[in-house]
């Protein structure tokens, strides 16, 4: 498979999941303050005393001019140009934790919500991760300790890793993810329901459904309901008050592999959270070991660009996301690469329909946070990609 058909069938995704779930620049410029040291929020010096203090963003973000962290105003005007002519509403850069840039587009307001459609699994991973933590739950149980139905099944092997890491072998096409899944009045019994398409482990699918269960999982390990849970662990801590999560038709079902609600701030103190390992002033939101898991290394061997639930730059094996790549796969069907080729590999991101992206460059100590129109996903053509995003730090990075 070439890269181009790749692209090709990304593109085509794009179009059928937007027809399937559908049931003039106002911003500031990128120099936003005149004063970087104006404190919004708190600081913290390391414990040992060592590199500069981390700040962390208060009920207001702090701004800073750009320049004076390392970026050139120029260029970054010159790419949220660009996010604009590709149908953005919002696009936010932000460096050790101040904003140093932030753009408004189409009457959208800081404060106004927008659907971000697979960003939302990310989430979804952060509150396993907690869950975790906490002790409700392990990885490396089989879901069937929280899904009833699946004891005594093909299904009864699968674990709640294989459910992070899209390997679960769950039955996926795409008609089935994209448009039976979405007009679901129950999500999870449909989900649940599904059957088992491959042992778990041998292949690996951008599986909607899957990732659905997890809903089913976590209220069983917690006693909570999700979306609840999700406020009160994670939005909470971290001052995301314009966030949510969404149920289906039915109210039962919290929406696990889309539905958040959210604002590039919001989304940009969620890849600043995950920036600082898990920490937001001085409380653990999410083990440090959880980040290096999620985002750290490939989560499985079939698609090196897949964490728990988040996209890497890892260069190796990319799958594509509306094929499965299924055990006995053609060797000329496997692509070779880099999600953003010459970024950095350490850089990861959530991604959703739409061009939705939550990028996060751990050397640079820098967020990027985009949420607008058009695109899917991992391709990088066709509408706003995560390769746009990271060009704030490919190239408007002077000093990283």
């Amino acid at each position: 498979m070439t890269l181009q058909r790749l692209r090709r069938g990304l593109l085509a995704a794009a179009l059928l999941a937007t027809a399937a779930a559908c049931s003039g620049d106002d911003g500031a410029d990128a120099g936003a303050a005149d004063d970087p040291t104006t404190t919004a929020g708190t600081t913290t010096v390391p414990a040992d005393g060592a590199g500069d203090p981390v700040v962390w963003p208060g009920d207001d973000w702090e701004r800073a001019d750009a320049a004076s962290l390392g970026f050139d105003p120029e260029a970054m005007e010159a790419i949220a140009t660009d996010a604009e002519a590709l149908d953005s509403e919002c696009l936010v850069v932000t460096r050790r934790g101040r904003i140093v840039g932030e753009w408004y587009w189409d009457e959208v307001e800081p404060t106004t919500t927008r659907e971000v459609f697979s960003v939302t699994k990310s989430i979804t991973s952060t509150l396993v991760g907690i869950a975790q933590d906490e002790g409700h739950l392990s990885i490396d149980d089989p879901a069937s300790d929280y899904i009833d139905e699946w004891q005594g099944t093909e299904s009864e092997a699968v674990t709640v890793r294989n459910l992070l890491s899209n390997d679960s072998g769950r039955e996926w096409n795409l008609a089935l993810d994209y448009l039976q899944l979405i007009r679901e009045e129950d999500r999870d019994a449909f989900a649940i329901g599904l059957g088992q398409q491959y042992p778990p482990g041998e292949s690996w699918a951008y599986n909607n459904s899957a990732i659905q269960t997890l809903d089913r999982v976590l209220t069983t390990a917690t006693g909570e309901v999700s979306l609840d849970f999700a406020a009160e662990r994670l939005f909470g801590p971290i001052g995301m008050d314009h966030s949510e999560m969404t149920t289906d038709v039915s109210g039962g079902s919290t929406n696990m592999f889309m539905g958040l609600s959210s604002t590039c701030e919001d989304l940009a103190r969620f890849g600043y959270l995950f920036l600082r390992d898990g920490a937001w002033d001085g409380e653990q939101v999410v083990s440090a070991e959880w980040v290096e898991e999620a985002t750290g290394a490939p989560s499985q061997e079939l698609n090196a660009a897949y964490g728990f639930l988040w996209w890497l730059n890892v260069e190796g094996r990319l799958a594509d996301p509306i094929q499965a790549v299924e055990p006995s796969a053609d060797p000329e069907t496997i692509v070779e690469g880099q999600l953003v080729p010459g970024a950095p590999e350490d850089m990861f991101s959530a991604q959703g329909l739409g061009g939705q992206v939550v990028l996060v460059d751990p050397g640079s100590e820098t967020v990027v946070v985009r949420i607008g129109k058009g695109g899917i996903g991992p391709s990088t053509e066709g509408g706003y990609r995560v390769n746009e995003a990271a060009r704030m730090v490919t190239e408007a990075l002077t000093d990283p």
